[in-house]
């Protein structure tokens, strides 16, 4: 009998450690009492005539212009773009039971983000084998009840004359990388919110449109 008791007690605090832990996982997401939740990520490669949003960018390392004037078609001229994103959100509350719906104090205001590149195959040296990863600043407000979009910098010019991208020009070799980017905001009240999302990017010298 006692045995069972013992066992009984064993298994409520189990049961006990696996809650906790998992109210703990909800209170490391910070303070905010909603979700940044990223919808999508798309990319828009840049150019003479800009792309469309696309879920997987294709990052041409350089163009070849054809105009203005001096360029041609008999002489065109290298240039380099640099690529855009586009994120949409929407905010999501912790609490799942509460019935009061969010209010504008719980609207969100990003101001920073931060992009970083990897490879599948682990080779993540930036500079080597990925561009470098930065940081950008944008400014958008997610409503408590709606969704918001907005537009940031998701390849650099400078990153295509840097290695590795810069080889691609002349080697007509392929790298693919997960772009993760990180949002960074803070609720009307101050309090911090974050949010991850990623994006296939892939570098290359592709054919011009």
């Amino acid at each position: 009998m006692n045995a069972m008791r013992h066992f009984t007690k064993l298994s409520v605090l189990a049961a006990l450690t696996i809650a906790a832990a998992s109210c703990g996982d909800v209170s490391t997401t910070g303070r905010a009492p909603v979700y940044l939740t990223i919808d999508s990520i798309n990319g828009i490669a840049g150019g003479a005539s800009e792309g469309s949003p696309t879920s997987t960018l294709l990052s041409d390392v350089q163009s070849l212009d054809t105009k203005p004037d001096p360029c041609s078609v008999t002489s065109p001229c290298p240039t380099i773009y640099n690529d855009n994103g586009e994120a949409t959100f929407h905010l999501s509350e912790k609490d799942i039971t509460s019935l009061a719906g969010p209010t504008s104090n719980n609207q969100v205001t990003i101001t920073r983000y931060h992009v970083a590149y990897r490879r599948a195959d682990g080779r993540n040296t930036p500079g080597v084998d990925v561009p470098y990863p930065f940081d950008g600043a944008i400014t958008v407000t997610v409503p408590p009840t709606s969704s918001a979009k907005v537009g940031f910098e998701l390849v650099r010019h400078a990153a295509k004359m840097e290695s590795p991208l810069v080889q691609l020009v002349a080697n007509h070799t392929f790298i693919t990388t997960l772009a993760e980017v990180t949002f960074y905001g803070q609720d009307a009240v101050g309090n911090s919110i974050q949010a991850v999302g990623s994006i296939q990017v892939d570098f290359g010298n592709f054919a011009d449109r």
